[in-house]
């Protein structure tokens, strides 16, 4: 009986948005069907009925029988670029098992960090979001992701679902890998379209390190807050089962590498850093993406050999570890906030938002955030940035401001998003994460984010006449 009510709620919850949703906003059926998809998928991941990669597909059922997008542009969310990311780095991890580098890797990282599990989430958040700062966050949470979990299966946390440490660790990296996006406009394309943007209204080329002096004080609050969070969240005495010295006798303990794990890891080092510097050689070889990199290493993985001559992995092996739900999470997230784009349902949101009769004082600020962060956690940041942003600046020129501080405020809220397993979010969950467990902490986390970010950019707006500026 219970699961079949788990089963129901989310048809339910469709029908509901289908003929309740205000017409006065949501003025077509295919914008309201877009919402009713995504309540249904939410609902579906939180009390699930079914495997969470089968949720996943609900865009392209759902979207066979009630049209609200070209279907082409559904389906290639299951065949993007960042999938095909991360379908790379999934087969690249399973040669780190076969090779046993997974336990060298994860005896490293516990040597160099220890065991206290407060130390480790620091630790972690901190090299997400400074790596996210100047890599796509699918790039880093794809790369670190798996770092992570090998280590806690080395200390016997692997089964991610039931481990409240491991889950934390995952939230850590995740969370860190959206929070440094907005460092620098190299953390993602939505802060490259809010540049466009800044450019098409000052007629001038943007400084990057404009972006980076503008956002200093919002990222040191961002960083601090989220970091107290997470700690708040485990006792201090919380450890992953051994001191540092441990895990520093443990690694020396080790045999020598083998020559299967010295090429296992030299094809993940060399995808990570060739993605890392690709402004180096764009120019020459402008089709060689990050997730065509990870591709090709993918495939050179597969011509390993062990000691003994015989091939590391054969796709009959590898594709009974690579974390097909992860891929499939992720596309469903994707393919959902496609959906919301094409249906009319973000623009309908926005020119409610510009009805509103906004003034640009605090109100303004907090409306402001509370949709960019709605809207970032039901799409991508780059969709939601290509919506919000001009619906902002004609928002903000119609009451004769300025609207240049008010394209960074959107941008904050473009960068966060903590609640549901779409986009980067799909990643931990992929992993065993429960999306229960996301949307506890999620919806704690985008409270405390809407308060801070909506006093922080008052203030700065307020007081600090450089935010301004360009």
């Amino acid at each position: 009986m219970r699961e079949n009510v788990k089963f129901i709620l989310g048809p339910i919850l469709f029908f509901i948005c289908i003929f309740m949703l205000p017409e006065t906003v949501f003025e077509t059926f295919s914008s309201r069907a877009a919402v009713g998809t995504v309540t249904w998928m939410a609902s579906w991941w939180i009390i699930p009925p079914v495997d969470f990669a089968v949720t996943a597909f609900l865009p392209i059922a759902i979207n066979a029988i009630v049209p609200m997008s070209d279907m082409s542009a559904v389906i290639s969310n299951y065949a993007s670029e960042t999938i095909l990311l991360l379908l790379g780095a999934s087969i690249l991890t399973v040669s780190w098992e076969e090779t046993g580098l997974d336990k060298r890797i994860a005896a490293r990282f516990l040597s160099f960090v220890g065991g206290n599990l407060r130390q480790q989430l620091v630790f972690w958040f901190l090299l997400s979001a400074s790596l996210s700062a100047v890599l796509p966050n699918a790039v880093v949470c794809a790369t670190i992701t798996p770092i992570a979990v090998s280590m806690l299966r080395f200390i016997g946390e692997g089964n991610i679902s039931t481990s409240h440490k491991g889950s934390l660790i995952l939230l850590a990296i995740v969370y860190a890998a959206g929070v440094g996006g907005l460092a620098t406009p190299l953390g993602g394309a939505m802060n490259l379209v809010t540049v466009d943007y800044l450019q098409q209204i000052t007629g001038q080329e943007y400084s990057y390190f404009s972006w980076v002096y503008r956002f200093f004080p919002i990222m040191i609050v961002l960083v601090l807050s989220n970091i107290l969070y997470l700690i708040f969240c485990c006792n201090k005495q919380d450890d992953l089962g051994g001191s540092k010295q441990y895990y520093i006798n443990t690694y020396k303990n080790l045999p020598s590498m083998l020559k299967c794990e010295k090429i296992s890891l030299m094809l993940f080092v060399c995808a990570t850093l060739l993605s890392f510097i690709r402004p180096l050689y764009q120019k020459y070889i402008p089709g060689l993406k990050p997730a065509y990199i990870f591709v090709i290493a993918a495939i050179l993985s597969f011509f390993i050999k062990k000691e003994n001559g015989e091939p590391l992995l054969k796709w009959k092996k590898a594709e009974k570890k690579i974390i097909w739900d992860l891929i499939y999470v992720f596309a469903g997230g994707f393919a959902v906030g496609t959906l919301i784009n094409n249906s009319g349902a973000a623009n309908a949101l926005g020119k409610y938002v510009a009805s509103l009769g906004l003034t640009g004082g605090f109100l303004t600020v907090v409306i402001i955030i509370i949709i960019t962060i709605a809207l970032s956690n039901l799409t991508s940041n780059t969709a939601t940035a290509a919506v919000a942003i001009p619906v902002v600046i004609s928002i903000i020129q119609g009451v004769g401001l300025n609207p240049i501080p008010y394209i960074y405020i959107a941008s904050i809220g473009v960068n966060l998003s903590y609640m549901f397993p779409t986009s980067i979010r799909a990643i931990p969950v992929g992993y065993g994460l429960e999306p229960q467990y996301m949307l506890k902490h999620g919806i704690r986390l985008t409270i405390m984010a809407i308060a801070l970010m909506s006093l922080s950019a008052y203030v700065l707006l307020k007081y600090w006449p450089a935010f301004s500026t360009t």
